[in-house]
């Protein structure tokens, strides 16, 4: 049996009997939390009355979004005022219950409503408390707002996805937030580390992620090229190469690739060729030789020249769309795609990227309505009858 297969079998989730206060808003942290949750974890989502403001993002129908599905399915959602003292009394009781608490604030905020943690560790020893935000907790820049594309262009990221822009001046506009899902990405890994730090000292601890150093982490050639002078050199630059009805990728990373697209595209006398024999020459010459692959490429279709590379071995891929992505058979073979539902119908989220032989690793099906669980978390945290009434009030 395959490990698609028993994702979809008997198996239990790893994170099963974990307990995670969500506080956590928009992209990077609800991305953390999504993940947490497709691994079993019980997370409570916690929501201002009107909810947060992803909950307005389209797709919308019948008041719902898809794109906060696609963030916060599987969550349970509590609705409190955590500016007023009995919503934050409501948490400081759950907070012996919890496992995990997540939130995604400007620094300084929870130690103003005094939920950081500081104020919660006397009452949870064992929690594992995750801040994300833009420039870290502590420093000059804490304190600053940040949204992911302010941090693109803090990071230097912007500036070196330039440079391998030939004849651009203007760093390029963001539309796809990369440094939100990066950072819920290295949160999640964090809370690993430190679940299995806990599982030997007993404690919790404070984990504090940076999304300015998360997009850092992205820039590894030009971290080094920072700090020490380098050779201006010509390096090999991956991008379209045109057919007679679209663009196609092809990365030649090796010496067989090489060879290989060389008999692809009936050049085999340039393996020996001195412009590009070795790989320093065709990085000197890479202009020349990606002229010479277009010189044959721009004569075969889209569908033809992706099936001469994949004959003879050559990485290659067209250009999609998302659409076109999410159609692709091998995405039907790895349960890619999960079937969600909430208040509007039926669509569809991505799962987690990995499969795991011993756990199952699954979205969840249903994506809660706004409060839809704040009654049973208040009798839960010891409220009357009387005063889970005043709430609702």
């Amino acid at each position: 049996m395959t490990i698609v297969e028993n994702d979809e079998g008997y198996l239990t989730k790893s994170l099963d009997g974990l307990r995670v206060l969500d506080f956590s808003t928009t992209i990077a942290g609800p991305h953390c939390t999504r993940m947490l949750a497709d691994l079993g974890a019980e997370v409570i989502k916690i929501e201002p009355a009107e909810g947060e403001m992803m909950r307005t993002r389209p797709p919308v129908r019948n008041r719902c979004s898809t794109a906060f599905g696609q963030l916060n399915v599987g969550k349970k959602s509590l609705t409190l005022d955590l500016k007023s003292a009995e919503g934050a009394e409501v948490v400081r009781r759950l907070v012996p219950t919890a496992d995990i608490l997540v939130e995604n604030f400007r620094p300084g905020v929870m130690q103003r409503l005094r939920l950081d943690y500081a104020s919660l560790r006397g009452l949870n020893p064992r929690l594992i408390y995750c801040s994300i935000s833009g420039y870290g907790q502590t420093g000059p820049s804490a304190g600053l707002p940040a949204y992911a594309p302010v941090i693109h262009a803090a990071s230097g990221y912007d500036m070196a996805h330039l440079a391998y822009q030939a004849g651009r001046s203007r760093p390029d506009y963001c539309g796809i937030y990369t440094a939100d899902v990066l950072s819920g990405v290295y949160a999640f890994g964090a809370i690993g580390a430190a679940l299995h730090q806990r599982h030997h000292s007993g404690e919790g601890q404070h984990i504090d992620v940076s999304m300015l150093e998360a997009m850092l982490s992205l820039t590894l050639n030009e971290v080094q090229w920072a700090q020490f002078k380098v050779q201006p050199t010509a390096r090999p630059m991956f991008g379209p190469v045109e057919t007679s009805d679209g663009y196609v990728m092809v990365a030649i990373a090796s010496e067989k690739t090489f060879q290989s697209l060389m008999q692809v595209i009936g050049r085999p006398e340039w393996v020996s060729d001195p412009r590009f024999a070795k790989y320093s020459d065709r990085r000197e010459n890479w202009a020349a030789l990606m002229d010479g692959v277009e010189d044959w490429s721009r004569r075969v279709t889209t569908e033809q020249c992706l099936a001469a590379l994949n004959e003879k071995g050559v990485p290659s891929s067209a250009y999609r769309t998302v659409e076109q992505a999410l159609a692709d058979p091998q995405l039907a073979h790895r349960g890619a795609l999960a079937e969600v539902e909430d208040g509007g119908g039926t669509f569809k989220v991505v799962n987690l990227p990995f499969r795991m032989s011993g756990a199952k690793v699954a979205a969840v099906k249903r994506v809660s309505t706004l409060g839809e669980h704040t009654r049973g978390y208040l009798k839960e945290a010891g409220l009357s009858e009387a005063e889970i009434a005043a709430f609702a009030g």
